[in-house]
């Protein structure tokens, strides 16, 4: 396929899944239906190990297609945000849902100039360095710094089975990297200075200055959460499993799975926001090679919210498995203005050309956090979390919404 086709084919697919998530809009507004939605237009400002200090505007719409007793809130995120490391992200997520459900529609859309550390692949120390400095006594993990810019868009349309709380449908996938540079790469030195990018992508014979990756997914969801910025109770599982044919533009033949749970339990009657949230996601390459940065790594999950308190992609491999815990409570009498979080989770990735298994090395990450509701009507609120893990690694966050 010429690059001149694949570009008209994404522009069409694209085309055609807004035409048709606003087609129904457009319907209900003949029929002049009120709608209204909340927006919350977040000045953002905020601190982590991979960005450095993060400043811009984080924008949430909120609204309801239909009667909310039988229609889910959509919401969606957007983001322009700069960074004192020398980022730049743009980017608009959300979760669209259809009259009484009937159809539930997302998207992923990203432009970033993006700079961060990467530690090879795997979960564990000696597997993190193909070089072998490993051998001469390394005991922390060597960190190299990667930059890159990013096109991504997601698109997916789910059709509801009815009188069920199960989704299942089709999505497009294009994802691409490009102006992609080592820091620490170096060929012209003497020995050469290589890195865990170059080396990974020059044994799988792949370009190391840019990669897509494009196809489809085959995907099928039950979420019966009670609002999906702020749940309740309820769980959500989603199943997606996305082949990248080189035909379909992608760099290489190659395939993935992404496997994911969450679920809540109200831990006070009286006190809906006393609850214990468990999430697990499983990410693994099924089929093929993917490029470095394509790679299942902890943070890249659809809003960047797990792997608290890493940087995003600290552990990366061909499979990756994550577990968390959060205990959410109040901390006023007899309000919910103002609440607390505790949490804990794990990480474990693996290293297929190095033998390292999943599970081998496992992370934990923890920490605590405060919950301020914002626009009560919706539930929304405004999270400050700070956590702790392995080798030193800290930093707070700033999220609208719950991190799950």
């Amino acid at each position: 396929m010429s690059k001149g086709t694949t570009a008209f084919t994404y522009l069409f697919l694209i085309s055609c899944f807004f035409l048709g998530s606003f087609s129904d809009l457009r319907a209900q507004e003949k029929k002049k239906k009120e709608k209204k939605v909340s927006i919350f237009p977040m000045p953002f400002l905020s601190a982590n190990p991979t960005a450095g200090w993060v400043f811009g505007v984080s924008p949430s719409f909120n609204w309801t297609t239909g009667n909310p007793e039988t229609t889910s809130m959509s919401t969606a995120l957007g983001m322009v945000l700069f960074t004192t490391k020398n980022q730049f992200f743009t980017s608009l997520r959300s979760n669209f849902f259809l009259k009484d459900d009937s159809w539930a529609l997302l998207a992923d859309i990203r432009y970033n100039n993006n700079n961060q550390p990467t530690f090879g692949l795997g979960s564990g120390i000696a597997s993190l360095d193909p070089l072998g400095a490993q051998a001469v006594g390394r005991l922390e993990p060597k960190e190299e710094r990667i930059y890159f810019s990013q096109f991504r868009f997601y698109g997916t349309a789910l059709k509801r089975v009815p009188n069920t709380r199960f989704f299942y449908g089709m999505g497009i996938m294009v994802d691409r990297m490009f102006d992609i540079w080592d820091d620490a790469l170096d060929l012209d030195a003497d020995p050469i200075k290589d890195s865990f990018h170059h080396h990974y992508q020059y044994q799988k014979g792949m370009n190391i200055d840019q990669y897509v990756q494009s196809g489809f997914s085959l995907n099928a969801m039950y979420d019966s959460r009670d609002n999906v910025a702020n749940t309740y109770k309820g769980e959500f599982a989603w199943l997606s499993f996305r082949p990248m044919p080189q035909f379909m533009g992608s760099t290489t033949n190659s395939s993935q799975l992404w496997a994911e749970y969450r679920k809540y339990f109200t831990l006070n009657p009286e006190r809906p926001r006393h609850i214990l949230g468990l999430w697990s996601y499983g990410w693994f390459v099924t089929h093929g090679d993917l490029p470095y940065l394509f790679l299942p790594a902890l943070g890249w999950d659809m809003f960047n919210r797990s792997g608290r308190p890493y940087t995003f992609g600290r552990f990366r491999g061909e499979d990756v498995v994550y577990n968390e815990i959060e205990w959410r409570f109040p901390l006023q009498r007899n309000k919910d203005f103002i609440g607390g979080v505790i949490f804990l989770n794990a990480t474990s990735a693996s290293n297929r050309n190095e033998n390292v298994s999943l599970f081998r090395h496992i992370h934990f990450g923890y920490g605590a956090g405060l919950r301020f509701l914002v626009l009560p009507s919706k539930r929304l609120n405004l999270g400050i979390d700070y956590g702790w893990g392995a080798h030193g690694a800290s930093g707070y966050f700033i999220n609208l919404y719950e991190t799950f």
